[in-house]
């Protein structure tokens, strides 16, 4: 029997298994250590219910839950101005769905807007590595159009016409204030 050949995958080392939040982590690691930003991963607070101790020096977290609804992955301080905001990724190249959301977080990112605070949210679409900077009152409209009826996913080409693109870059990987600069630019 004469065995097939499959022809090779294109194989593209551009993110090299790192996260979103990886790469968002290490730029306001990035932030931080050149005073350009103050800006940190909330915790996700847990209700620890159950702990098995196998060996005194280790514990083992055998039941925990959720005390509430997260809010946003994000918060900080940028040039005097809280900011906020989600940061969310996609296998999917024509479309981000909007079940990756929830009620509370769109509320809690108007309520931020609402005190002069800066909310937006950062796609990932990891297929084609391409990440966009979304207000969160852009989101909004869109998870306001869903809510009545409307499409359940922002097609790529309306998050290309109401989103900024970052640029990707070495240091910091994912430079997302430069887009912060232009919404303050155009919103205060």
């Amino acid at each position: 029997m004469e065995e097939k050949k499959s022809p090779l995958k294109k194989i593209s080392y551009s993110n090299r298994g790192k996260t979103l939040e990886d790469d968002l982590n290490e730029t306001n690691q990035y932030y931080l250590a050149h005073g350009i930003a103050v800006i940190h991963k909330k915790p996700t607070p847990i209700q620890i219910v159950d702990v098995h101790y196998p060996k005194r020096s280790a514990a083992v977290i055998k039941e925990a839950y959720f005390k509430q609804a997260s809010t946003t992955d994000y918060n900080g301080v940028y040039k005097g101005r809280y900011i906020d905001f989600e940061a969310k990724e996609t296998k999917n190249s024509s479309s981000f769905p909007l079940k990756n959301f929830h009620d509370h977080q769109i509320e809690h990112m108007k309520d931020i807007v609402q005190h002069d605070g800066i909310a937006f949210v950062i796609i990932r679409f990891s297929s084609m590595d391409d990440i966009y900077l979304m207000s969160s009152e852009q989101l909004s409209f869109y998870w306001q159009r869903m809510k009545d009826g409307g499409r359940k996913s922002i097609t790529l080409k309306e998050v290309e016409n109401s989103s900024k693109k970052i640029t990707l870059g070495f240091q910091p990987r994912i430079d997302y204030i430069k887009v912060v600069d232009s919404l303050i630019t155009e919103n205060f």
